[in-house]
């Protein structure tokens, strides 16, 4: 066996991180990712997006600004590598799975002025993350309740 160092390699093949060969991230996963990001940048200071309510939905797909969360985003490798196609409205609702409202409240400039820390960001995409894991266990909860209610009424149907 001959053995070549990873740039030998890169020479002669495309050589991947070991995460682009694993599943794909859950919902979750990715917004703690973006989360981490936005925790790297520390204090600095990200740019808003202006008045992304009054924006036609036309419009509201295109938005970006440099030096935003949503840059810092698509600025990290692991985010790029796992989909996300650019630092724009649209391509962050499609990717991190949230609503126009979630990305709205973690980034729009009436909630912050022009600018916000990264550091605020991180923890708007944290309350994001939980806020769907605690929507998906209400969601589980009531499907096992009905679940459970419809046994109860089957057995009583056959004792009666």
């Amino acid at each position: 066996m001959e053995h070549k160092t990873r740039d030998e390699i890169r020479n002669v093949a495309t050589v991947l991180p070991s995460y682009l060969l694993s599943r794909p991230l859950s919902k979750r996963e990715r917004l703690e990712l973006w989360a981490e990001a936005l925790e790297r940048e520390g204090r600095r200071r990200l740019r808003t997006l202006f008045e992304v309510e009054y924006a036609p939905a036309t419009e509201l797909a295109e938005l970006r600004a440099d030096g935003s969360p949503l840059s810092v985003a698509f600025n990290d490798e692991r985010l790029r590598a796992e989909g996300l196609a650019s630092d724009r409205w649209g391509d962050a609702i499609a990717f991190f799975g949230i609503s126009d409202m979630e990305l709205h409240n973690i980034l729009c400039f009436c909630h912050y002025g022009e600018t916000m820390c990264a550091d605020v960001a991180a923890a708007r995409v944290r309350g994001a993350a939980t806020r769907h894991e605690e929507r998906q266990s209400l969601r589980n909860s009531w499907v096992f309740a009905c679940g459970v209610s419809a046994a109860l009424i089957a057995i009583g149907t056959l004792i009666i």
